[in-house]
C-alpha cells in the first residue's frame, strides 16, 4: 500500500490534519472509491465532525496527489449518501455521520438505480396549492397554507412503474424540473444539506381508477401498491409527505423482520 506523497500533507485544512489516507494506487478499486470509503470511515468514527470543512477540490487534489475529478467523484459519492454538503462560498462540509437502522430510508429513483433498471422520471405537476386538511396535518402547517405539490411518472427501461404525489414545505429547496427529471428527490434534499432521519409509513393496496391506469400503462381496475410516507430531518421537522402507487405486476416492497430478544 502506497500512502500519498509528503506534498499532499504540507497545508492541510483543519479537519484533515489528523487524518492519514493511504492509497493503493495499483489495486484494482478505483482510487476515487478508496478515497470515498476512507472519507465515510472517518466521518462515521467521529474523526470529521458535523461542521468540519473539507476545503475544495482544487486544494484537496493537491493535498492528496490526486487528479481533481478523482476527488470530485469521491466527494459526490458522500454528498449522495448525505455524509457531505457542498456549500457555496464555504466549501465541503461534513453534515452528519451515517444513521444505521433496521429499515432504510431510501427513494424509489435510489432503489431502481442500484438495482440496474435504468429510472428516468416525467414531471406530470409542479405547482404551489393549498395545503389540505391531510397534508396540512402530515407537515405541521396551517391547512390552506401554500405548500409545493410534485407529482411525476417514474419509468424503467421505457415502461411506467409508479405515480409518485409529493407535498413539500414552500421554502424547503430549490425544486428544479431538470433536475427532477435526472435524480431523485431524497437526493436532491440530501445535496441541500437536509439530513433525513426517520419516516412513518405505511403501505397497502387498491384497484387503479381509470386515470391512474391510462398514466401506469394498466387495465383499468388493476391492482396497484399503495404508499403513504411523511419524512423527517434529523431536527424532527416533516420535509415530505407523499402519496404514491405502484404497478402491482412490476414493483414489490421487500422487508426484512427483525426478531427481539
Amino acid at each position: 500500500m502506497g500512502k500519498t506523497g509528503d506534498r499532499a500533507r504540507t497545508a492541510p485544512a483543519p479537519a484533515l490534519s489528523a487524518l492519514d489516507f493511504t492509497l493503493d494506487r495499483g489495486s484494482p478499486v478505483p482510487l476515487y472509491y478508496q478515497l470515498a470509503q476512507q472519507l465515510e470511515a472517518a466521518i462515521e468514527h467521529g474523526a470529521l465532525a458535523p461542521g468540519d470543512l473539507l476545503g475544495n477540490e482544487v486544494d484537496l487534489s493537491v493535498r492528496l496527489g490526486l487528479s481533481r475529478p478523482t476527488v470530485r467523484q469521491a466527494i459526490q459519492s458522500l454528498v449522495d449518501k448525505g455524509l457531505l454538503v457542498r456549500r457555496r462560498g464555504v466549501g465541503t462540509q461534513v453534515v452528519h455521520s451515517q444513521v444505521k437502522r433496521p429499515l432504510e430510508l431510501s427513494s424509489l429513483y435510489d432503489d431502481l438505480e442500484a438495482a440496474g433498471q435504468a429510472p428516468t422520471t416525467q414531471i406530470v405537476r409542479h405547482e404551489a396549492v393549498p395545503a389540505s386538511c391531510d397534508v396540512a396535518a402530515a407537515l405541521g402547517v396551517p391547512e390552506g397554507s401554500e405548500v409545493t405539490a410534485l407529482e411525476r411518472l417514474r419509468h424503467t427501461h421505457g415502461r411506467p412503474v409508479a405515480l409518485l404525489c409529493n407535498y413539500l414545505p414552500p421554502t424547503l429547496l430549490d425544486l428544479d424540473d431538470t433536475r427532477l427529471e435526472s435524480t431523485g428527490l431524497y437526493r436532491m434534499m440530501r445535496s441541500a444539506g437536509i439530513t433525513l432521519h426517520s419516516a412513518r409509513q405505511t403501505i397497502g393496496a387498491r384497484a387503479a381508477t381509470p386515470e391512474e391506469a391510462a398514466l401506469l400503462d394498466e387495465e383499468q381496475g388493476a391492482a396497484l401498491l399503495t404508499m403513504e410516507r411523511t419524512a423527517y430531518d434529523d431536527t424532527g421537522r416533516a420535509v415530505e409527505y407523499g402519496r404514491h402507487i405502484y404497478r402491482a405486476s412490476r414493483y414489490a416492497f421487500d422487508f426484512q423482520l427483525l426478531v427481539r430478544a
